[in-house]
């Protein structure tokens, strides 16, 4: 079980996470919808910028995914049910939560769904 000083600076860091990640959102939500597509005088200048616009879009959709990653996280530490394996319920270790405060697995079982 978490003891509340380390939860706390585990919400932190998820709320510090979560405003970088909304922040970059934004961004790149911006820079995927300025077209210059077919504006170009040349055909390797547009083919640039529609690589620009495919890497912003990817990048958006993982941002995205990852905050959704992090405000579940939240979600779960107001539940009270932060911490423990989706999979086998055991507590997640102290320190995978420190190094990826988002995680729903612990180590084991991570290694299990990632074979």
């Amino acid at each position: 079980m978490l003891s509340p000083q380390r939860l706390e600076r585990l919400r932190k860091a998820l709320l510090e996470e979560k405003a970088s990640l909304e922040k970059e959102v934004a961004n790149l939500t911006a820079t995927s919808q300025e077209s210059t597509v077919g504006l170009g005088n040349h055909m390797a200048d547009d083919a640039t910028a529609a690589f620009d616009q495919a890497t912003a879009v990817s990048l958006r959709r993982g941002h995205v995914r990852s905050l959704d990653e992090v405000n579940a996280a939240l979600e779960r530490m107001d539940k009270g049910a932060y911490g423990l394996c989706d999979r086998c319920g055991e507590a997640i270790d102290y320190a995978r939560l420190k190094a990826m405060p988002q995680a729903t697995l612990c180590l084991s079982c991570q290694t299990v769904v990632e074979l």
